[in-house]
Parts: structure tokens; sequence; C-alpha cells
């Protein structure tokens, strides 16, 4: 059989982008590259977004249909590209013009330690050499408090340009604010969404935040208008998705993913982060059991096609720690410790990534 391009185009066709429903050739998702070696076969196919969460799915069934419709000895597996129509711009921060870049992170549902690593990714980052500054958005189950050690401090009023503005605590090289400094730690809060959002917003802008490279958002767990009204209000850099490998845990998981980079928020998600991924007991610390399951959130990372930022293990001095108000990251040398230490360069380096993907776009455009 002789191939050419136009045989490779009828094939596609029966290709279907799950979030359109239309083919994956008059989308005009096919770029104009299609390479003939012999029965070998290479092309790309663009994607509108980073971290498209149907890209490995499509391009799956790309190759089952070159071999279907074409011939099953043509070499297609593997040689399929992904790329994306464009870098997804940062959104421009006005309310906090001073922080460089603002990161979310996130859990589908409660209970899989998004705090703990929201507590220790600011500490690690700080570490780094980094300005840090932490947000508990937690407006129910506000943690950072407790965490750090500070229940009882109280945020002063300092007066900027004329302006009476709340001072963050600062621990650990973190500056941190929580509606947990404001509110009876022994009362339950009782809050409308509004009522949540306008809290939070406060927070944010009557706060003297100052110059910040990072600002963590220790955001509440599942999805909800307070999500919207934070992604709305700020110009959030990225997403970080905690999970634990539990099946019911991932399924949140994969749904909160599917939030940030839907049309409605269009915020890029930096990586998932599998966390209680083995338990380790302190007197047999070379031994690994899989209480949650093993390897889930690697598992979901893969077939989301986003970057798995790290595995934290479950070690009973993470809660030792967290319970004690001095987090593990506050250590250097511990196993957990180098971990979240791991996970903070590795989220660096996709902001990194993701800044100067932006950058080269603009250049590109400006060039036009």
């Amino acid at each position: 059989m002789t191939l050419y391009p136009q045989l490779i185009l009828d094939a596609l066709t029966h290709v279907r982008y799950p979030g359109t429903g239309k083919d994956i050739v008059s989308s005009g998702m096919v770029q104009d590259n299609i390479r003939i070696d012999g029965n070998k076969i290479s092309f790309s196919i663009v994607f509108e977004k980073q971290n498209d969460p149907f890209a490995k799915s499509v391009v799956k069934a790309a190759e089952q249909a070159i071999l279907t419709y074409i011939g099953e000895d043509i070499d297609i597996k593997g040689n399929i590209g992904i790329e994306m129509k464009e870098a997804p711009k940062p959104k421009p921060s006005a309310v906090l013009p001073g922080v460089k870049n603002i990161i979310a992170v996130f859990s589908g549902k409660g209970g899989v330690g998004k705090s703990t690593v929201s507590s220790n990714l600011a500490i690690s980052l700080a570490k780094l050499g980094y300005k840090v500054g932490l947000l508990d958005a937690d407006i129910h189950g506000p943690s950072m408090p407790k965490m750090f050690g500070v229940e009882d401090a109280k945020p002063e009023m300092e007066e900027i340009d004329g302006k009476q503005m709340l001072s963050p605590i600062e621990k650990y090289g973190v500056k941190m604010l929580s509606i947990g400094f404001f509110v009876d730690p022994n009362n339950a809060l009782v809050w409308r969404g509004s009522m949540a959002s306008n809290a939070l917003k406060q927070l944010i802008t009557d706060a003297h935040w100052g110059e910040l490279d990072f600002f963590i958002m220790d955001l509440p767990p599942g999805t909800s208008d307070i999500h919207l009204t934070l992604v709305q209000t700020m110009g959030i850099t990225g997403a970080v998705i905690v999970t634990t490998p539990q099946d019911v845990a991932l399924a949140d998981a994969r749904k909160g993913v599917n939030m940030f980079v839907g049309d409605k928020v269009n915020v890029p998600v930096l990586g998932l982060v599998e966390n209680m991924s083995w338990f380790t007991p302190a007197e047999l610390p070379d031994n690994k059991y899989y209480i949650f399951g093993k390897d889930g959130g690697k598992r979901l990372a893969e077939e989301l096609g986003v970057p798995l930022l790290g595995q934290i293990p479950l070690v009973q001095s993470i809660r030792e720690q967290g319970d004690a108000g001095r987090p593990v990251a506050v250590e250097n040398d511990s196993i957990t410790a180098i971990a979240f230490h791991d996970l903070a360069a590795k989220v660096v380096e996709r902001v990194n990534f993701r800044n100067e993907n932006f950058e080269a776009t603009k250049k590109v455009e400006m060039a036009k």
C-alpha cells in the first residue's frame, strides 16, 4: 500500500476529541506536518491548553485509528507528538502586585494531608531562600495556627500608605494569615459561601504581604464558590493537587484537575502530590507498607498527563511535629524533610518552566 497524507487524515477523522465530540481533523488539531518514511508515520496533535486531561486518550485513539483503517503493519506507536496551541498566560495579580507567583494547593476531599503539604511546601520554599507567604484559605477548618505553633498569636494592624492593614504572623521564614486567628477555635464556623469568600478577600487585600516570590493558598477541600471566587480574584500561577493512593481520593482528585483546566477556571495544574504513599514505622525505616494502595497517584498523573511532583510517606513524625507546631520541613536531614524539600524544588522547576513558556509565547506574538 502506498502511504500518503490524505490517507492518514481520512483515518484520523474517526477520532473524536471528548471535550467537543468533533473529529480531530476538522477541529484543526492535526498539524500539517505528517511525515512518512516507508511504513513509519509520525505527526503531532495540537491541544488548546497544557495538561489537557484528554491528551493521552486522544493519542491512543489516533494510533488505533491508523492501525485499523490503514494497516496493522504501520509503525505508529510512540510517533505521535503532543503540542500546545499556546502557553497559558499568567493573569496579572492586581490585588497582590508585589507577589510573583501564586500557588493554589487543592484536594478533592478532606483528610488527604493538603494542609500538611501546604505548610511543609511553604517552609521548604523559604529554606530555599525564597520570600514566602501562606494563606490558610480552608475557612471551615483552619489548621495553620496549630501547625505553626502560633495559636495564641493575634495579627496586629499597621499603617501602610495611610491605610490600616493586617500584619501577617511570621514564623519559619513564612508570612501567614488564617481565619483561625480571628475566631473561637472551640466553636464551629457556620458561614454561608458569600460570607466565607468575603472574609478570605479581606485576608488577601487588607493585609500587608509585601514582596513575595511565592504565595501559597491552602484551599478548602472539594469544589465550591470559594474556589471560583479565589481564582477569579487572584492571578493564580498554577495549582498543586494533593491526593492519597486510595481510589476514593483519586476520583475526587481527578475532578479537581478537571475543574482547574476547565474553561471557567483555566488555571494550569503544576502537578500532583501523592501523600501517604506508604507507611514506614520508625523502628523499621527501610520497610514500606502500602496501606492505601500502591502508586495510585502516580498512575493518575500519567493518565491525566500532569507531572508527579512527589510521593510523601506516612510517617509518625509528620503527625507529631505538625501537632507540636514544628512541621517536619523545618528539619534538614530526615527522610520526610528531604521529601518536602524535593517537592519544593520541583514546584520551583515547574513554575519556572511555565513562566519561560509564557515569555517565549509573548515574544512570538510580539514579533508577528
